[in-house]
């Protein structure tokens, strides 16, 4: 059996309920969260706090420190240098500007994107573009995938005129919402392109797994 430590498990519990808690929580809730008592969480708070992972406000809530802010700022490094070879062999092969979107504060962030080295002309899209979750179908695929959707999706015409977009959710990788997808001038051939678009995010979600 391998062998875990309960105290730093109980640390990173704390620390997942305080992320799901925009308001913080107080110390008797996050003992009754844990089911311990209040003096092993003021001890977990204490180690986490020195580490600026949590902070305290001045009416004794708790909730994510800027050290957790800046552990969350390498996540995206992370998930584009994961991407980058699934990307680049979809952009290649389709002849698409391909593309991997996360969702971010309610609307849906391109963190990768990748252009095909062989067409005439391709969609322009730059890393940091932002769009709401409700258009496109990268953002469409993000909505697809909170509501259990595993198949891919087309757009035309939604974000750019005359543009086709095709995405497909990243599943099984936890604490991720994302997407991959390709998005060219004119038409697409959708019905071939589609499964491969589904390929590169299973391609993408093993190599964040």
């Amino acid at each position: 059996m391998t062998e875990t430590s309960q105290t730093l498990d109980r640390g990173l519990q704390i620390l997942e309920i305080l992320a799901q808690a925009p308001s913080g929580r107080t110390v008797a809730q996050l003992a009754a969260d844990l089911g311990v008592g209040r003096t092993v969480v003021y001890r977990l708070l204490a180690t986490l706090e020195m580490h600026l992972l949590v902070r305290r406000d001045s009416a004794g809530r708790i909730s994510l420190g800027t050290g957790a802010l800046r552990l969350a700022g390498r996540v995206v490094p992370l998930l584009r240098e994961a991407a980058l070879p699934a990307l680049r062999r979809l952009a290649e092969d389709v002849g698409a500007t391909a593309h991997l979107t996360i969702a971010d504060a309610g609307e849906a962030l391109a963190v990768a994107v990748v252009e095909p080295s062989w067409t005439d002309f391709h969609v322009a899209y730059r890393v940091g573009a932002r769009h709401p979750l409700d258009r496109g179908a990268a953002g469409h695929a993000l909505a697809s995938a909170r509501g259990g959707g595993s198949h891919y999706v087309v757009s035309r015409g939604e974000l750019q005129p005359g543009a086709t977009g095709v995405a497909a959710p990243v599943l099984g990788v936890p604490h991720v919402q994302a997407s991959v997808g390709v998005v060219a001038l004119g038409d697409l051939d959708v019905e071939a392109v589609g499964p491969r678009v589904e390929a590169a995010a299973r391609e993408v979600a093993g190599a964040l797994s």
